[in-house]
């Protein structure tokens, strides 16, 4: 069961988006809240946190940028997917750097949140062709001064970034290298220190910015 949190200020949305993802087996809405200081409460004070949150940007006393500030610092290990009528490159692009595993229009349909959240689940990520259009923009407007990242990566973990890239679970990189799905996870914390992100989702952003990997930006949303 995927245990999702929804935290958006209008409490139409959050009921609908409720009654819909109900219908789609293993998806289970675990907490909902009107704003970012009252998801942060919850968060603090629950048991059982969830695996996904569903993300507004536009909520009263704390917004979606300030709470995906504090989750990255606080709870790490949740996946963001923001759901916003915001959805210009500069909203996309200040997301990602913050982590964000996915980001989609509130127009989207049922059908796409719910990939959304499988995807975000199981692979660490999950963008669409908008939002890899913004990190491909990037290549071409951003200097790449960030690439001098400290130490080289070994043949092995320059292996597992493409295959992170190109959306394979750690059970199938495991597979395709003949090693453990731990092995997998270690190479995965070692990236992630190497190249100072702080989760999947942020190893992506940072591998296709910086052209680490010979992945086409098309094949994120080609598999």
């Amino acid at each position: 069961m995927i245990r999702i949190a929804i935290a958006d200020d209008e409490t139409l949305f959050r009921k609908g988006m409720q009654i819909l993802l109900a219908d789609f087996d293993g998806l289970e809405v675990s907490m909902e809240a009107g704003n970012g200081r009252e998801l942060l409460d919850q968060l603090e004070k629950t048991e059982e946190l969830p695996d996904v949150i569903l993300l507004d940007l536009n909520m009263p006393e704390l917004n979606g940028v300030e709470t995906a500030k504090i989750l990255q610092e606080k709870f790490p290990e949740i996946k963001v997917i923001v759901l916003s009528t915001y959805f210009s490159k500069e909203f996309i692009s200040k997301m990602l750097e913050l982590g964000a595993s996915g980001y989609l229009p509130k127009n989207s349909a049922p059908e796409e949140v719910e990939q959304a959240i499988r995807e975000v689940h199981e692979k660490g990520f999950s963008y669409t062709q908008p939002v890899m259009e913004v990190v491909r923009d990037s290549l071409t407007r951003k200097k790449k001064s960030r690439v001098a990242f400290g130490p080289d990566l070994t043949s092995r973990e320059k292996e597992i970034l493409e295959l992170i890239c190109k959306q394979y679970t750690t059970q199938e990189i495991g597979e395709k290298l003949f090693i453990s799905s731990r092995t997998v996870d270690g190479h995965r914390n070692n990236l992630l220190q190497k190249l100072g992100c702080r989760n999947t989702a942020g190893l992506v952003v940072f591998a296709v910015q910086n052209q680490l990997v010979d992945v086409s930006p098309d094949a994120f949303w080609e598999k």
